[in-house]
């Protein structure tokens, strides 16, 4: 009987126990043995493997995090490290592995793949910053918590005639700032893919004030040149000339810990068992993806190397909008 072993990796997305949940019941439905890796790659390199059957993944699909958990790894940047974890899998009898996680993590499937042990890996980062998926697990329900912020911020915000600046996350890739504001109404949007002064985002809100709005959101992705705290700083430095201040949101790492949507957890068990497919036909070296509305692969070596772009048309369906 073959042996399959899952883990996550990397930080955490709402969705991935969901992915958990399918990986192992449609490796089940093959006549596979599962199991799990605890604490991601160091946990691999550790051979802390569990078994897993169809009631230990019982219950899981609708908590937010991952089950097995997740531990960044330096060793395992390293060949040594690598090579120890293919020591591991080889010395537990495991056939191939799935990868739930983003960048950092495909990257390190990729490395095994490389070491020609087959590897499957799941896309799953609320950033969206990970090619080979037009969306990827855990967007949504981080997106749909930073416009539950959105929602709640204007009230205040009208209720004083205020400007907040709202921060969410996303590295260095804009796509939930994007997106928060176009789905919230904000008068502005900053994300690292294009760049923008302070001296133009104070234009916009002089315009919205103009307008006749009783209130102004910027929504400012972490990654920035200019995030919440440096835009807040320049805006207080240069108060007496633009005219107001700007307060601050930062959502940080609550938008990682919400409960996954219907959609993620539906889109993370469709992933979960089209990796299962892809090994069971010998498709490895793969990530799963979402293109439109079906599974597909991408190879972990384009993948790898490819920087996923942005849709920039949005920014101006933003401005038109607000």
């Amino acid at each position: 009987m073959k042996r399959f072993a899952v883990l996550t990796s990397g930080g955490d997305a709402p969705g991935m126990n969901a992915a958990i949940r399918a990986v192992v019941r449609c490796g089940l439905a093959n006549g596979w043995e599962m199991y799990g890796v605890r604490n991601g790659y160091a946990g691999l390199i550790a051979g802390n493997f569990v078994t897993m059957g169809p009631r230990d993944v019982g219950g899981i699909m609708q908590k937010g995090g991952t089950v097995l958990g997740s531990t960044r790894s330096t060793e395992f940047t390293t060949i040594d490290g690598q090579r120890k974890a293919i020591r591991a899998l080889n010395s537990n009898g495991i056939d191939g592995l799935f990868v739930i996680g983003g960048n950092g993590s495909q990257t390190g499937s990729f490395m095994l793949s490389k070491l020609n042990f087959p590897v499957v890996g799941i896309a799953s980062t609320i950033d969206n910053d990970l090619y080979g998926s037009d969306i990827t697990i855990g967007v949504d329900t981080a997106l749909n918590i930073a416009l539950e912020a959105v929602d709640r911020l204007k009230v205040t915000a009208s209720s004083h005639q205020r400007a907040f600046l709202l921060e969410v996350m996303g590295r260095n890739c804009g796509y939930l700032a994007l997106m928060t504001a176009l789905a919230g109404g904000a008068e502005a949007v900053i994300i690292p893919e294009v760049e923008i002064s302070p001296e133009e985002i104070a234009e916009s809100l002089n315009r919205s004030y103009e307008k006749g709005k009783q209130h102004a959101i910027v929504i400012v992705a972490e990654g920035a040149a200019y995030n919440a705290e440096r835009l807040s700083a320049y805006f207080k430095i240069h108060h007496d000339r633009l005219g107001f201040d700007l307060r601050i949101a930062i959502l940080g790492h609550i938008q990682r810990g919400g409960v996954p949507s219907a959609y993620d957890r539906i889109l993370a068990s469709r992933l979960g068992a089209g990796a299962v497919d892809a090994m069971a036909e010998g498709k490895t070296g793969v990530l799963t993806g979402w293109f439109g509305s079906k599974v597909g692969w991408t190879a972990l070596e384009t993948v790898v190397n490819t920087v996923k772009e942005i849709d920039k048309s949005l920014i101006e369906l933003a401005k038109t909008l607000d």
